[in-house]
């Protein structure tokens, strides 16, 4: 793109401010700029606009909210479990099921710097979270005997750097070709009239469009053709945070299968009314994802006879999709939701500012969104202390204290459960390390027969690799 036909283009749209500084910029300054001025999709900064602007003067075309009830929940007993895995396991052996990991975050608030999923979680070893998500789906290739095709959603900012990674570490084990690496989407953000905002001189900010921003993504970068070439129909999508995961879950996926769901959900019990986990509602006739943000103090608090909450169930970020159903969602599009945040931006003399208070829009589409079109959605329960502890904060709750504390808790389980005699406390927590490789064992009966015939010390530190 040249100078002449970026500044038509701004012109055109209403953005010809984003070269006011051009005469200061050197020749790679604008180069750069010309790139991020070629790459924007100025019919999507359009929309946002016109998104923007009915929203501001209260214009927004939203249905009115009926009343909201908890979304049916499958809880599992007895024999159901297994039947419903044997579905599952027929899928993964022929080769149907694929995985989707969201990985586009960096470990900033977490003091880290670089991708999350390189961030360092194995007690013993420090192993990464990507590494505990890889060897899950090596487990699964070897125990299927086909591929789990991985797919993983970056963003522009960490690309580069995780698939970097991946080299150094050789796949974990997986084989390249069964790896599929794209990047998300960027949109800029707008202030109160429109204008797109430039950080630098010779930069406009801009930021990630959204997990939702997976649909069109997958399209862009040939995923969802591979998927289609592979003869995917089933995709099991989860986040890079929570290396507890239980990925691809059989019993999930044959739930799924048998409802003949378009899309299904993991839910648990929330650690309490104020846990920040969205709920699965109906409402309107559609089952939705309902932020906690949006719940009244008196909703979250609310009780049933039993004493249960009432809305009990938390979403975690973890679905099945059906493949024909993503490829629906790709050409029939989600909502947009509108952010007020802080953004930096340069003033009038090319000075960049960081705002104490929010001066601009965000948006984002969010995956969850979906469920609304799926014409059957299911969810099932899990217990979140088998499968849930993710590494969003630096301390506290969800932190990578509490999360190594609870792959070792669950580890200790299994060993004792197998026989291997290991102390703990009354919070069950072991009197020694633990680190298990998900492809030495992903439960306790796997464990139970990799351990057949060995004798393991339960008083020292335990690492049991693959």
């Amino acid at each position: 793109m040249t100078y002449e036909e970026a500044k038509q283009v701004l012109e055109a749209n209403g953005q010809a401010h984003v070269l006011q500084f051009w005469d200061r910029l050197d020749a790679a300054g604008r180069e750069a700029l010309l790139a991020q001025i070629a790459a924007l999709d100025f019919k999507a900064v359009a929309e946002l606009r016109q998104i923007l602007s009915d929203s501001l003067s209260g214009h927004a075309d939203e249905a009115e909210k009926a009343p909201m009830e908890p979304a049916p929940v499958t809880v599992l007993e007895g024999s159901e479990r297994g039947e419903l895995a044997a579905i599952g396991e027929k899928e993964l052996r022929a080769g149907h099921v694929g995985a989707l990991l969201v990985a586009g975050g960096q470990g900033s608030r977490l003091g880290f710097d670089g991708p999350k999923g390189c961030y360092p979680v194995g007690p013993l070893t420090d192993a990464p979270l990507f590494y505990f998500h890889a060897r899950k789906l090596l487990a699964l290739s070897k125990t299927y005997g086909a591929p789990v095709p991985w797919y993983i959603m970056t963003s522009r900012t960490n690309d580069a750097a995780t698939r970097a990674f991946f080299e150094e570490n050789q796949y974990f084990g997986l084989d390249r070709a069964d790896v599929f690496f794209f990047t998300q989407g960027m949109w800029p953000a707008l202030t109160t009239e429109g204008k797109i905002i430039l950080d630098e001189p010779g930069h406009i900010f801009l930021g990630p469009d959204g997990h939702g921003g997976m649909l069109a993504a997958l399209d862009r970068s040939g995923a969802l053709e591979d998927m289609q070439k592979r003869g995917l129909t089933t995709l099991f999508y989860f986040q890079v945070d929570n290396p507890m995961v239980d990925i691809a879950d059989p019993a999930f996926i044959g739930l799924h299968l048998r409802t003949r769901a378009d899309v299904s959900a993991k839910v648990c019990a929330k650690r309490d009314p104020q846990e920040g986990l969205g709920v699965i509602v109906e409402r309107n006739g559609r089952t939705e994802i309902v932020e906690y943000t949006e719940f009244t103090d008196e909703q979250k608090n609310e009780r049933l006879p039993d004493g249960e909450l009432r809305y009990k169930y938390g979403s975690v970020a973890i679905h099945v999709f059906s493949v024909d159903f993503l490829i629906h969602e790709t050409h029939a599009g989600l909502p947009v939701h509108i952010a007020h945040k802080k953004v930096p931006y340069v003033d009038a003399d090319g000075k960049t500012l960081k705002p104490a208070s929010p001066n601009a829009y965000k948006f984002e589409k969010f995956i969850f969104d979906s469920l609304a079109d799926a014409k059957v959605c299911s969810c099932l329960a899990f217990d979140r202390t088998q499968e849930f502890s993710p590494v969003k904060n630096a301390e506290g709750n969800d932190s990578p204290a509490t999360c190594r504390a609870d792959l070792a808790r669950k580890w200790a389980r299994w060993l004792n459960a197998v026989g291997v005699a290991v102390a703990c406390d009354a919070a069950g927590y072991p009197s020694i390390r633990i680190e298990i490789d998900p492809a030495f064992a992903h439960d306790a009966a796997t464990l139970a027969r990799r351990l057949a015939g060995q004798s393991v010390d339960g008083t020292a530190d335990i690492l049991l690799k693959a």
